[in-house]
């Protein structure tokens, strides 16, 4: 017996004091576990954007691509999952082989008025190339020397959009297999008229093993498949 203290006072003295010290060490074990389980990704997905402005696209078209990508980064769904995954946005033109261009340059999504600003941006893009050839390998090497600015990026995406086969350039597979070793998807958007050529060779030969095509029935269709090609593609990272 401690004096003038009963043993149930005592213990009871004993219990308060270990609760105590479990309120402050516990917040300080997790701080701990926090520092030594090493920093997290900022950014959980670089998403690079192509769009194919070769021979096969006119004017109408091309608009339709910008305007469609614009009015998908409007969705409050798209917007929602952007902000959290803090992606990381830019926006490539692609047609012959030399024929690359970055329009956009990377943007990371951390607030609702960065999409708003990759958006607008991304509508007001000029078109960079016109009479030119299709050369998805080439777009592919070009897409895949982008992502050494965003190192810090978990998973690193190529969105390729095109509605024709390859007429220049060098061995597509070749280029996909270039991709997988360096740890990138390529998905594409296929745009077709008639058939589902374009689905088939992207599908054999244009994206990775871990990526996905979606088939846009022509070009009036590609607001619809470019939403859901990018809902799906920042969806997969947050679950």
């Amino acid at each position: 017996m401690i004096s003038g203290v009963g043993f149930d006072q005592t213990g009871a003295m004993f219990v308060s004091l270990a609760r105590s010290l479990r309120r402050v060490i516990a917040p300080l074990a997790l701080i701990f576990s926090a520092l030594c389980a090493g920093p997290l990704a900022a950014c959980q997905t670089a998403l690079l954007l192509a769009i194919d402005v070769s021979n096969s696209v006119d004017e109408a078209e091309y608009r339709l691509q910008v305007d469609g990508l614009a009015d998908a980064l409007a969705d409050p769904e798209i917007i929602e999952a952007l902000i959290k995954g803090e992606v990381a946005l830019s926006l490539m033109q692609w047609s012959g082989v030399d024929r690359q261009e970055m329009s956009l340059d990377w943007y990371r999504m951390r607030s609702a008025l960065d999409v708003a600003r990759f958006a607008t941006a991304a509508r007001a893009t000029p078109r960079a190339f016109i009479l030119s050839d299709t050369a998805p390998a080439e777009a592919i090497a070009f897409a895949l020397a982008q992502f050494s600015a965003v190192p810090d990026c978990a998973r690193k995406i190529i969105d390729i959009s095109g509605d024709g086969t390859p007429n220049a350039g060098s061995d597509t597979h070749a280029a996909r297999n270039a991709a997988e070793r360096a740890g990138v998807t390529i998905n594409g958007i296929a745009i077709e008229s008639l058939g589902v050529a374009i689905t088939g060779f992207y599908q054999r030969v244009l994206i990775t093993r871990n990526g996905f095509v979606v088939t846009a029935r022509g070009h009036r269709d590609y607001p619809r498949a470019i939403r859901y090609k990018i809902l799906r593609e920042v969806s997969q990272v947050l679950g």
